[in-house]
């Protein structure tokens, strides 16, 4: 990892702190653990996301709104709409926003609405985008690639380092396999090894690695335990009516059982979870420009 000069941990005890806002920084004692859909579909839906996660222990609001599909005839997310949607709940809840951005072009209008700017797995090796990021003054969310070694997944945080940004998170998700009975293979091998390797946070999409919700909790648990940095997952007023990822979408109450049977495991590692946020204003109302229709 010689050329990681700017990634690579220089002591055993540096460690980079990286805060999406005043109360939620990434990489300290307490755990970050970030809730929401896998997609924005509509103001409605957030709405309640956002007032159900706002009174948990969950930090952070996710939501995809630039959605990269297998299928160019799946559902690609509500765009420009989905950030106005999203930011107003950042502003009614007091709650950081993370959403992907999946071009160069993107980046200034995910950037005003968003605390964290995510880069899905399928964008690790584009190597203009991590320039680009590079070049903003807003935390970056680094997903593993789908087949990427440890070391160009850190050489990937590496790119946008190098180009100025210092507040890199990265996230493991799961990498391709021969086995297909989960959705891919959850490396916690390479969480420990980040620890020793990276002074950058690491963290864990349990949701996608599975990919069914029933296997979600052991795998948030040992993550946790094998010093991950927070959890990233995915959670649905109605999961099974999710428009993408809905075999693995946890339901609102399932999410906030989930985060409370985390605590004793974070306790037994020497760290925390909040244990509440604490918002839950009711917001006022919002009218955004379009929604999405779901059948």
């Amino acid at each position: 990892m010689k050329d990681a000069k700017l990634a690579s941990k220089s002591d055993s005890k540096s460690q980079t702190l990286v805060n999406l806002s005043e109360q939620v920084v990434v990489g300290g004692k307490e755990l970050v653990i970030i809730g929401g859909p896998c997609s924005v579909e509509s103001l409605e839906q957030m709405e309640t996301v956002t007032q159900k996660l706002s009174v948990s222990s969950v930090q952070a609001l996710r939501g995809g709104v630039y959605k990269p599909r297998t299928s160019p005839y799946a559902f690609q997310g509500m765009g420009k709409a989905g950030l106005e949607i999203l930011s107003e709940m950042r502003s009614q809840y007091n709650i950081p926003v993370v959403t992907e951005v999946m071009t160069v072009s993107q980046i200034e209008l995910v950037a005003n609405h968003a605390d964290m700017l995510q880069v899905g797995s399928r964008n690790m090796h584009n190597f203009d985008l991590l320039k680009a990021l590079g070049k903003v003054k807003k935390p970056i969310l680094l997903k593993r690639g789908l087949a990427a070694t440890i070391e160009e997944f850190v050489m990937a945080a590496e790119y946008i380092l190098s180009h100025g940004n210092p507040n890199v998170v990265l996230c493991e998700r799961g990498i391709r396999s021969f086995d297909n009975y989960t959705r891919n293979v959850l490396d916690l091998g390479a969480i420990a090894a980040l620890k020793q390797i990276t002074h950058l946070p690491a963290i864990v999409d349990p949701s996608h690695a599975v990919g069914k919700r029933e296997l979600i909790a052991p795998l948030a648990k040992a993550a946790i335990a094998c010093g991950a940095d927070g959890l990233i997952i995915e959670c649905h007023p109605e999961p099974e009516k999710s428009v993408s990822d809905a075999r693995q979408a946890l339901s609102l109450e399932a999410m906030a059982e989930l985060v409370n049977s985390l605590k004793p495991v974070a306790a037994s590692v020497g760290r925390s979870i909040s244990e509440n946020t604490g918002v839950g204003s009711k917001p006022t109302p919002f009218h955004c420009s379009s929604q999405l229709n779901v059948a």
